[in-house]
């Protein structure tokens, strides 16, 4: 892959960025910077990223309507208002653990919401898969350590995840008119490498990519679990894909520096960015949120 076709979408280096999503309607990026409580913003046709301090750890987002977002932090689900910034929390989530903090999220066609929750210092099994839809709060998978890979086929009938310290993405039924799994998860890809397996998105003809934490990669599974492609990037920490345009042809890639040395990190002067990867892909806009 030509190395012009990956180039710096923002140059605001975020500690643990995450979470990207893209608004058609105001043909918007959004992100976060986790571990600093920042929102992160960027439209298109500006060269400036706006960042709003959110005064808890934050790490997705969902849109609701034209006026509001849903976003999820380390207390809960809170509803902001776009135009004044106002957040009020709609749905707490172990609001009273001082010990987790809400990670990878991502919205079912359906409108259903999954996200997960981990330990602030990746305690081994403190974290959750949940379910939210039009006011329900679901328990999926306990036990989980690092909450990644949540994305979901198409037609909605399969859902992906991942708890990053065990190093396989997993794979269930769905429903697909509710978003609730169907059975029991399955193994559809295991790490062979050095590398773990952070967020994902899944394109129209379902092809899962998938940011390779510490390879510096994005890879990308046929449905049947090969994989296909792989994409280097000129980070070691990039952490979630995010389809973007408006027609979802183009992909951006958030990255993090939290845990690179003194000397890796200046080895690493892009750590941190975000990413615009020019590949042509076949991708999706993010469905609403229906809360």
């Amino acid at each position: 892959m030509p190395a012009d076709l990956v180039s710096v979408l923002s140059d605001h280096a975020c500690e643990l960025g995450e979470g990207p999503s893209y608004d058609p309607v105001s043909d918007t990026l959004y992100w976060f910077d986790i571990v600093n409580g920042l929102l992160l913003e960027k439209r298109f046709g500006e060269d400036r990223t706006m960042t709003t301090q959110l005064g808890q750890m934050a790490s997705a987002q969902a849109t609701i309507d034209g006026e509001r977002q849903l976003i999820l932090t380390e207390t809960g689900l809170h509803v902001r208002d776009r135009t004044t910034g106002g957040m009020a929390l709609h749905t707490p989530v172990e609001a009273t653990n001082a010990a987790t903090r809400s990670n990878d999220a991502r919205v079912h066609p359906c409108g259903a919401l999954w996200f997960g929750t981990m330990g602030k210092q990746a305690e081994a099994g403190a974290g959750r898969v949940y379910w939210f839809f039009r006011g329900e709060l679901r328990e999926l998978y306990a036990g989980v350590s690092i909450p990644n890979s949540i994305a979901f086929s198409p037609d909605g009938t399969i859902a992906y995840y991942a708890d990053t310290a065990v190093g396989r993405i997993m794979r269930v039924a769905c429903d697909a008119r509710t978003g609730l799994p169907e059975g029991e998860p399955k193994v559809f890809a295991e790490s062979q490498s050095t590398g773990s397996f952070d967020g994902s998105v899944v394109d129209g003809d379902g092809t899962l990519w998938n940011a390779r934490w510490g390879e510096g990669n994005l890879v990308a599974y046929a449905p049947d679990g090969e994989l296909v492609r792989s994409v280097p990037l000129p980070v070691s920490q990039p952490s979630c894909p995010a389809f973007l345009g408006k027609h979802a042809d183009r992909l951006a890639v958030t990255s993090a520096w939290i845990g690179l040395s003194d000397d890796a990190h200046r080895a690493e002067p892009d750590a941190g960015r975000t990413f615009l990867v020019d590949l042509p892909v076949k991708g999706r806009l993010e469905p609403d949120v229906l809360i």
